[in-house]
């Protein structure tokens, strides 16, 4: 059976990949922590748009939890055309305060999860010839961010890594794609304890994130940022030396997280 595997896919932008795709007849194979949803999300598909779609609940921040969903898939017969990594994990605060725990689960998924997965499944992608991948990375990837510290650096390395194996890969018929989105209207913030969003008055929808990849992946492109506001953010950040963007971020948060 082939099929797309979505991690994260029990809200926010992973739930918004799995009800896009399914509308486009993709067979889904959706991975969460909460088994509850993902079987709720797969029963709703499956009734509305006459797809398969299977469920498979866990936690990708646990050491070993992506050997055993490859052995899952590998055990059920699952053909693995389209990986999409979403899941992750963010926090905010003074780096010395945050709980050290907490930092190394986050680099746990965000990186060790992501790049497990990507490797475990491009094999067979690179035997049949063919396959894409999307990385979830963050706008927030583009600059060092202070008081966000571990979550932009994961972030800047799922961009430099996806955009690398990206043109590896490319002559085997596998596209990667580096989804680089800003703030979105998900559960992250709450998830991460951030007292607010950034830019909350230009957060984009899922569905709008979505669509910026799906067009990203049909135009072949190895990275995008989802939105002009982020993209123009992004861009600037290229541009400006790191010294110069870290002060200003930071004193505009310093007052808040120390105090």
């Amino acid at each position: 059976m082939s099929l797309t595997l979505i991690t994260g896919a029990s809200g926010g932008i992973g739930e918004a990949f799995a009800r896009r795709l399914a509308a486009e007849k993709h067979d889904l194979f959706l991975v969460a922590r909460s088994g509850d949803k993902l079987r709720r999300l797969c029963e709703e598909l499956v009734a509305s748009h006459s797809i398969s779609a299977e469920y498979f609940a866990a936690d990708l921040a646990e050491v070993g939890a992506d050997e055993r969903l490859f052995a899952e898939t590998e055990q059920r017969g699952i053909t693995v055309d389209w990986l999409i990594n979403n899941a992750g994990i963010g926090s905010m605060g003074d780096f010395s305060r945050l709980d050290l725990e907490r930092e190394i689960e986050m680099i746990r998924l965000n990186v060790l999860a992501l790049v497990s997965l990507t490797h475990r499944y491009l094999a067979g992608m690179r035997a049949r010839g063919s396959g894409q991948i999307i990385n979830v990375s963050s706008s927030a990837g583009f600059q060092p961010v202070p008081f966000m510290a571990t979550y932009a650096a994961t972030k800047a390395f799922v961009t430099s890594f996806s955009e690398a194996i990206a043109e590896e890969n490319r002559p085997f018929g596998i596209k990667v794609l580096a989804l680089c989105p800003g703030s979105t209207k998900t559960g992250f913030f709450e998830a991460a304890k951030i007292e607010r969003a950034f830019t909350a008055k230009g957060q984009e929808t899922p569905a709008q994130v979505v669509d910026t990849a799906l067009k990203a992946v049909r135009s072949g492109r190895s990275k995008v940022v989802s939105g002009w506001t982020n993209w123009l953010v992004a861009t600037t950040a290229s541009v400006i030396p790191n010294s110069l963007i870290t002060k200003a971020v930071a004193s505009g948060l310093r007052n808040r997280y120390q105090k």
